[in-house]
């Protein structure tokens, strides 16, 4: 591909008024609306003193600035400033500058930002009755629960510690940031952002995991009080409280355990006949006799956990063994464990796949990580809380605007929705005083933008509630 004209150095100039760099802004924003975002900012969110006069005025406008930032790609309060380009601030109403939305942000303190969570926690469960943002629930809902560190680089960053990290499969310690994220999803339904905590780095990955969780049961329960619920986690949350929480709250579990003396005092006494081989990268079928030929295995046996006061539970040991690469040419298989408990009805085949799946948390981290946590832009702890809880809304409801659209984008990466229905640019005019977008001919994703168009422009705005 190649230009079609000769430019000169004076052919590109900034001087359009009425071109949007994010049409795809419109419809999402009245989804925002549509989903009472405002109207539970107003409620929940009070910050009554302030540092700068005016600071905490419109908190609403502001925030919805930030999560309208989020939208078009921003990772920094800096990158505010997209919105005030062109045609935007003609189309959208209070649009604030980075430097007021920074100046907001720093107001906030440890309450506060459980306001802001509390406003993500509730929009949440409206995006998923306005949307089918979790379809499937009725089936299983899953609860994925787990932590990550997000690097810094100055010594000015609140709350900025050395934690563990692994780049190329290789453990370090880096200064930075741990958020702790639980998701919801369902076998069909790419996963949302129930709760998010930020915490500082070298916070141990468990810490807080059981209040996080008996909050995320208990928004999975308001968005669908009859599904059942499966939390999945790594080692790291296979502790009693967690355990305990998941009983009190209903769920079911499967967590990964920490292999000790009784624990492997239990995978030895399975009986070999026991093994059965499961699909693994590299598993094969035998052509003749149909059986599946596979480096990994599975079995299971029961097993008593020891719970606080005294308390046990007996519960299902699922332990998968893979043969270690690094000693093929041992005579006899050298194997790797893996083991966690479960108190799940699946069959131990469908058990550990599923138990597998809580990976997929790894999608979310992604796209947030491409995203607005790219950056944590602040040097206070709670105007970096604030914007975390910002970044969950943002995802959510990026994920409820690929259900609208449809087709391939109900699962799609975060990045592709913005390119897709996002970031489209398009002129702005109102012949008659009648708004209209036009956008570029012959835009691949068309079909799916005006089925996002046609699902949500026309709906009726959420109604205030009654005091």
């Amino acid at each position: 591909m190649h230009s079609s004209y000769t430019f000169t150095t004076g052919s590109a100039v900034f001087d359009e008024q009425n071109l949007l760099s994010a049409a795809g802004l419109v419809p999402v924003l009245e989804l925002a609306e549509q989903t009472g975002l405002s109207e539970l900012i107003n409620e929940r969110v009070d910050l009554p003193s302030t540092r700068v006069k005016s600071g905490a005025v419109n908190p609403a406008g502001k925030l919805t600035s930030i999560v309208a930032g989020m939208m078009c790609g921003a990772d920094s309060i800096d990158d505010a400033n997209v919105l005030r380009a062109g045609g935007t601030p003609r189309v959208f109403n209070e649009v604030y500058a980075p430097s007021t939305l920074g100046i907001f942000l720093r107001e906030f303190t440890f309450g506060h930002t459980k306001q802001l969570a509390a406003v993500a926690r509730e929009h949440l469960i409206a995006l998923a009755a306005r949307t089918p943002l979790l379809a499937g629930a009725d089936e299983r809902m899953f609860l994925d629960i787990d932590s990550l560190l997000r690097p810094v680089y100055g010594h000015a960053k609140q709350g900025a510690s050395f934690g563990h990290a692994k780049i190329a499969s290789r453990a370090l310690l880096r200064l930075g940031l741990s958020p702790q994220i639980t998701t919801i999803s369902t076998a069909t339904a790419a996963p949302v952002i129930a709760e998010a905590q930020l915490r500082s780095g070298k916070a141990a990955s468990g810490r807080g995991a059981a209040y996080q969780l008996k909050q995320a049961i208990t928004t999975a329960k308001a968005i669908n009080p009859d599904a059942p619920i499966l939390v999945r986690g790594d080692s790291m949350f296979g502790t009693k409280k967690v355990i305990t929480t998941c009983i009190q709250r209903g769920a079911e579990f499967s967590l990964s355990i920490s292999r000790n003396k009784r624990i492997n005092a239990a995978i030895a006494a399975i009986d070999e006949a026991a093994w059965t081989p499961v699909h693994y990268p590299g598993a094969v079928e035998d052509p003749d006799t149909g059986a599946l030929i596979s480096d990994a295995q599975v079995a299971e046996t029961p097993y008593t956990l020891r719970l606080a006061r005294g308390r046990t539970l007996t519960v299902r040991l699922v332990v998968r063994r893979v043969k270690d690469a690094r000693h093929l040419d041992a005579l006899f298989p050298v194997w790797r464990y893996h083991p966690f408990v479960t108190n799940s009805a699946l069959p131990v085949d469908q058990a550990d796949i599923t138990h597998r799946r809580h990976a997929i948390i790894e999608t979310t981290f992604a796209d947030l990580i491409d995203g607005p946590l790219a950056h944590i832009p602040s040097g206070l702890f709670a105007a970096n809380c604030a914007w975390l809880a910002c970044a969950v809304i943002a995802h959510n409801l990026l994920r409820a605007v690929g259900t609208l659209a449809g087709g391939h984008h109900a699962v799609a990466r975060g990045a592709t929705l913005r390119r897709d229905l996002i970031n489209i640019p398009a002129r702005f005019a109102a012949p008659a005083r009648k708004p209209m977008l036009h956008l570029p001919a012959h835009w691949h994703w068309r079909a799916r933008w005006k089925a996002l168009w046609h699902n949500v422009i026309g709906y009726p705005i959420a109604q205030p509630r009654a005091a």
